[in-house]
């Protein structure tokens, strides 16, 4: 299946991601592709959570809020600058490196870890999963021991791949982009540059690299069926 021609339209934020289910809205505004926010994830965190009310959410440390309704277990590591947003629980021995926005009622969970990364509402990082330098859409679901792989072995910038063609990203830490109900499935590895359309399935022991078009179910890098909608 030749999907080069989709690459370009699909990995535009407005095919990729409802962003009214996030409180960084802004930040995609005036840009056309997702990773161009991944710079400004930290300013975006401060300036939201200076607008966050004191009733809702806590301060427990220098630029970090969480809300007075979240679960955080006490083995936790929070660093800011970081958002925690309501009915979200992040479970034992999670290791929040900072730049990172959790959105509402997500899960990050036991020996996850999170690096400058934005989770809309409704994001699932339930169980051992290494997540940085990415973006991951409403509800989207990582499966057990599934990670970001957010830099080449030989360190040059990462370009996002579909077939011959290409989108050169300038960017040297670029994990991946996961539309909005994406499934991810267990102990897969999303290569850098990794863009996964919206409510689309990775099958599990998966290896995935550049796109993964809308709506489809990737079980190999030759095999992409398309779901009956």
């Amino acid at each position: 299946m030749d999907i080069s021609k989709l690459l370009h339209s699909d990995i535009e934020i407005k095919n990729l991601f409802d962003i009214s289910k996030t409180r960084a809205a802004f930040l995609f505004e005036g840009i056309k592709y997702p990773w161009e926010a991944l710079d400004h994830i930290g300013e975006a965190i401060l300036k939201i959570g200076a607008s966050l009310p004191e009733d809702e959410f806590d301060h427990p440390k220098e630029d970090v809020w969480i809300a007075k309704d979240a679960k955080v277990y006490p083995t936790a590591w929070i660093s800011g600058p970081c958002i925690i947003d309501h009915g979200t629980e992040v479970r034992h021995c999670a290791f929040i490196r900072g730049n990172a926005l959790v959105g509402q009622n997500c899960v990050v969970g036991n020996s996850v870890e999170l690096k400058n990364v934005i989770l809309f509402d409704g994001v699932q990082t339930p169980h051992y999963n290494y997540v940085g330098d990415s973006i991951l859409g409403y509800k989207a679901h990582m499966g057990a021991g599934s990670i970001t792989s957010n830099v080449k072995s030989d360190r040059s910038p990462v370009a996002v791949k579909s077939g011959e063609v290409q989108i050169d990203t300038g960017r040297r830490k670029f994990g991946a982009m996961l539309g909005d109900q994406v499934e991810i499935g267990c102990n897969t590895v999303l290569n850098p540059g990794s863009v996964i359309g919206r409510a689309s399935t990775v099958y599990p022991v998966s290896c995935v690299r550049g796109f993964v078009p809308a709506y489809a179910i990737y079980k190999a890098s030759e095999e992409i069926v398309f779901k009956t909608k």
